[in-house]
């Protein structure tokens, strides 16, 4: 999605490797996103990778130490470039020529790191950033295009942009209408040329979730693969699901244009976890494991086969993404931050997710409200509202994996958070007599009150605190508002 979402997906490959991928399974492509305040060290990431299969990652910025962590792992790479960069590689051939040598060819010719995709922008012609984007995008695309070929790599890296299937729409709620939007029509169509001289592929995000999300009279079995609502009837196809919908729409749009043949990369498509009622484990598993068995099988949508790489959002949770777009954005991953697995996938001939190891944990000890202090407190609003500002607190949300939590609970699973997002240093548990500490976990049910990892004892990349990145500060403040409502109603 066009907002950082970092998804991870499932390639059907023959793989011969001594690096943990044998002849015979399935390769995964996967996003790996790092906006987190506690990001598991890349080292162990890259482990994680290739212990489940994972044979092609996304990053979402040139990542020093992902980028180096990836050289000679047999993981190939796509590496993007953030829209905040689009304007000045638009304006000269020269930055985009430096931004190349610096973030891919240095690490081709240091470090071994197999870069394959350059992903110029991410979903930069979404509605929401009113056409900000429209002007740069594909100028810095052919400039990085053009740098490629100075550096050499013009063959062996290929430039793409990933968008948002909001690119594409119909007027007929069929498929086979499929066109590109009107306002972009004639750009999409140049950028799609360019792609095609240059033998790259076009990049689409496609989110079921977003359509359950969106419209509550969505029938909600037609998110899923497995699904048993009414098909939709499109001429001699039945369409049983929104994928398969979606891309087919794509699809008639280029065939409409003349670009019948042009290969699509799925750049990202998963399920969350938490953050709304309809992101949770149980929908989470249905989806992507449907997903899973549908490339097993090598099985496409009605108009095309299986496309060649389809990359699963996200690997891990994280907990420093903005929460405009929804309290779910925090909670793609199919394993936890710290890469312990929310649910199990069978990822084909009985094969389970392994989960990260080696990772370092701050002291078992957690912030809690203290049991003398009184809900009516008329300090409790403000300390939840600083914590929350501070911390990530979505799970807390009605229809989140803790929204059944009673009014100390709510403020303990605050105070926590906050604590452990301060890596637990003095004072970050003082919340005007209000808190205490305990070695007791207050966990219950699906509710999972962390521990951070220990920063201290990892190799970590700075300025990943929620008090130092950019945040929507109105969406942010809107988010807390609501969610202290929920908290304390009784308060």
């Amino acid at each position: 999605m066009g907002r950082h979402y970092m998804l991870c997906f499932f390639l059907l490959c023959l793989i011969s490797s001594d690096q943990g991928l044998v002849k015979g399974v399935v390769g995964l492509s996967c996003n790996w996103g790092i906006q987190s305040t506690h990001p598991l060290q890349a080292n162990i990431v890259v482990k994680l990778l290739k212990e489940n299969r994972f044979n092609k990652v996304k990053l979402f910025e040139a990542d020093p130490p992902a980028l180096k962590a990836l050289g000679k792992s047999g993981i190939q790479v796509m590496v993007g470039i953030p829209n905040e960069f689009l304007a000045p590689l638009a304006s000269s051939v020269q930055v985009a020529i430096n931004w190349v040598q610096q973030n891919v060819s240095s690490y081709i010719s240091r470090y071994g790191t197999d870069i394959r995709y350059v992903a110029v922008g991410n979903e930069p012609f979404l509605h929401s950033y009113k056409d900000m984007f429209l002007r740069t995008t594909f100028p810095a695309l052919q400039n990085i295009q053009a740098a490629l070929i100075k550096a050499g790599l013009g063959r062996q890296v290929k430039v793409t942009v990933p968008l948002n299937a909001d690119v594409y729409q119909t007027d007929s709620d069929l498929p086979s209408g499929g066109n590109f939007r009107p306002d972009i029509h004639d750009l999409m169509i140049s950028i799609i040329k360019f792609l095609r001289d240059n033998n790259a592929p076009l990049t689409i995000n496609i989110y079921p979730f977003l359509s359950l999300y969106a419209d509550p009279n969505f029938p909600v079995d037609f998110a899923f693969f497995n699904g048993t609502s009414a098909p939709v009837v499109d001429g001699s196809i039945s369409y049983t699901n929104v994928f398969d919908a979606n891309f087919d729409t794509l699809v008639s749009a280029l065939e409409k244009n003349g670009f019948s043949s042009m290969p699509v990369i799925i750049g990202e498509v998963g399920w969350p976890t938490d953050g709304d009622s309809s992101a949770n484990i149980e929908y989470a598993r249905r989806f992507n494991q449907a997903l899973i068995n549908r490339i097993n099988q090598g099985q496409g949508t009605p108009k095309r086969r299986t496309p060649p790489d389809i990359y699963l959002f996200s690997l891990t949770d994280e907990d420093a993404k903005s929460v405009q777009p929804g309290n779910f954005e925090r909670h793609w991953g199919i394993f936890n931050y710290d890469g312990t697995i929310k649910y199990q996938l069978d990822m084909g001939n009985g094969k389970p997710l392994v989960p990260a190891r080696g990772v370092k944990y701050l002291a078992r000890q957690w912030c809690v409200m203290s049991p003398e202090a009184s809900i009516s407190d008329p300090n409790l609003p403000n300390s939840i509202a600083y914590a929350c500002t501070y911390a990530d607190c979505t799970s807390l949300g009605n229809g989140s994996s803790c929204g059944t939590l009673d009014a100390r609970g709510n403020a303990s699973y605050a105070f926590n958070i906050y604590y452990q997002t301060m890596n637990q240093r003095k004072g970050a548990c003082s919340f005007s007599n209000l808190s205490t500490l305990t070695k007791l976990d207050p966990s219950q049910n699906t509710c999972r009150f962390e521990i951070m990892i220990d920063l201290g004892k990892h190799e970590t990349p700075p300025g990943r605190s929620f008090a130092g990145r950019k945040e929507n500060l109105a969406t942010t403040i809107a988010f807390i508002s609501v969610l202290i409502l929920i908290i304390c109603g009784a308060c």
